[in-house]
């Protein structure tokens, strides 16, 4: 691989790689299309726009948008300026959206027309006066403060990038902690560069003939690289899709346009395979498909090959470093693992004094690698307790195997000590996923009346099985059949959903709320 060069802009990049592609696709949304050639002039006037805006280098902007062709333009065309884009989340409270406003200090604010009203309710709200809002779709033509995207782009003058270094800051996103208030994950050019070379080209395999679909929304890491890193670093064509990822939503953009990649969630996977009206192989035309957010269940991955022909590359990768720094291979799956750690990374498992663990045994991920975010924004605590160095502390617990295969044992605060012992609450929920009455499940630890903590399973049943007693006693006696007998759930709750994120993975500290509740 080739290094990163000192001096990099990458949406200049970008636009340079694919000057010869002016009249292939780029970008496929719900209203149209959008030409490589079309992308690069319409980045160039979104910088003269932010210039006659009278943005300035380093200054920020909030992006609350939806997965349309004027997403990767704000956000590449903001970079071609020296601006820095901060994605969030568009399901956010106007609370949430409020702090962040204020955290940021962005000057301008980017959304789409349907999300406007929560943007309205945090500009209220916000002790932090923003200077402009400009509206992506339907703009309300009477509010003097409100920006039309389409009409000022119409209009701008095209820039010329500026020059940044690979190490200048770039971007951010804001990572979905459990606990607290957001964090600002402060990222630069390079580090969008390195996860193409390390991850996206060769591990992935993205490829100019590529038609790429990722469910993970663009303002999420692992959607920023599936569906605008990856795809124009290689030439490729990539669908996007403003709705939320259902079943039903990504089966239609799968026939539809005949991806060749797509990118999703262990729950959205396990969704597609629960769907009335799953289609034949013979309509699709994957031939990889990638999963992260969380572990994926080796009996997903198994039912999901036999149908569909298509492996899934299981990974994992993080806010902090941007993408998948472990993950399996299209030539070395081991479903129920999340494979090796990908080349141009090193991964260490520690204890609780920060010894290596022997292989077989439980311990905190550490990571290296060159996609490693500078640090948390104003949060100097927080960045000291996990940007140590070179290395990064994930608040993962994982455990490699004599071959040099990492499994998934739940995140630091989520482990289940019972009698002494400490059990995995992933290994727990995958064992119950491969009942054939089971759609999903959530392990978490739960004191009893004596203060000893028992672990406990909230199940979602598949349709036509009715929760009972019996059907308790049947899955806690799968689970001791297939595991150590002191790891089986001594309660398990049904429940119609489980809480997640907007990225699907389970909120289990909302299992612990609910049972601190209702004892």
């Amino acid at each position: 691989m080739q290094a990163c060069p000192a001096q990099l802009n990458f949406a200049s990049h970008l636009m340079q790689v694919n000057a010869g592609r002016a009249e292939k696709t780029a970008y496929i949304d719900d209203t149209g299309s959008l030409s490589y050639g079309e992308l690069a002039q319409r980045v160039a006037k979104f910088a003269g726009l932010l210039h006659e805006m009278g943005l300035r280098r380093e200054e920020r902007i909030l992006l609350v948008m939806l997965d349309t062709v004027d997403w990767p333009v704000v956000f590449l065309g903001a970079l071609y300026a020296g601006v820095v884009p901060v994605a969030i989340n568009t399901l956010l409270t106007s609370q949430d959206q409020a702090y962040i406003m204020e955290h940021s200090r962005c000057q301008a604010v980017f959304t789409s027309g349907p999300l406007l009203a929560t943007v309205r309710e945090a500009l209220a709200l916000a002790r932090h006066e923003v200077r402009h809002v400009v509206v992506s779709g339907t703009a309300d033509a009477t509010q003097a403060d409100q920006i039309d995207l389409a009409t000022r782009l119409r209009k701008a003058g095209e820039a010329q990038a500026v020059q940044t270094q690979a190490d200048e800051v770039a971007f951010w996103l804001y990572s979905s902690g459990s606990t607290g208030q957001p964090k600002g994950v402060v990222h630069t050019h390079g580090n969008l560069w390195h996860t193409a070379e390390i991850y996206g080209k060769p591990i992935l395999g993205v490829r100019e003939d590529d038609i790429v679909f990722s469910a993970a929304k663009l303002f999420f890491a692992y959607g920023l690289g599936n569906a605008l890193t990856f795809p124009l670093s290689a030439g490729a064509t990539t669908v996007l899709m403003a709705e939320r990822p259902t079943p039903a939503a990504v089966y239609k953009r799968l026939v539809d346009h005949k991806p060749t990649v797509f990118c999703g969630v262990p729950t959205l996977y396990a969704g597609m395979l629960a769907h009335d009206d799953i289609p034949d192989r013979s309509l699709v035309a994957m031939r990889v498909c990638a999963s992260a957010g969380e572990a994926l269940p080796r009996n997903i991955g198994d039912r999901f090959t036999d149908h569909f022909g298509c492996l899934i590359l299981d990974g994992i990768g993080s806010t902090e470093m941007l993408h998948i720094f472990l993950s399996n291979r299209a030539d070395d799956i081991r479903y129920g693992t999340t494979g090796k750690p990908v080349p141009g990374y090193e991964v260490q498992l520690r204890d609780e004094n920060g010894g290596l663990v022997a292989p077989g045994a439980i311990g905190d991920l550490y990571i290296k690698g060159p996609s490693a975010a500078l640090m948390y924004w104003h949060n100097r605590s927080k960045s000291r307790e996990t940007f140590l160095g070179d290395w990064i502390k994930s608040g993962d617990k994982y455990v490699c195997d004599e071959d040099g295969y990492y499994t998934y044992s739940g995140r630091s605060d989520d482990m289940i000590k019972v009698s002494g012992q400490y059990v995995s609450p992933v290994e727990v929920e995958n064992t119950l996923v491969q009942h054939a009455a089971v759609l999903e499940a959530a392990v978490i630890g739960v004191a009893d009346g004596q203060g000893l903590v028992k672990t406990t399973a909230y199940v979602v049943l598949r349709s036509g099985t009715a929760p009972c007693e019996a059907v308790q006693a049947e899955l806690q006696a799968f689970v001791k059949a297939n595991l150590a007998p002191f790891k089986y759930p001594r309660t398990i709750h049904f429940i119609d959903d489980l809480p997640k994120t907007a990225t699907g993975k389970i909120q289990r500290f909302r299992l612990r709320q609910m049972e601190s509740l209702h004892p």
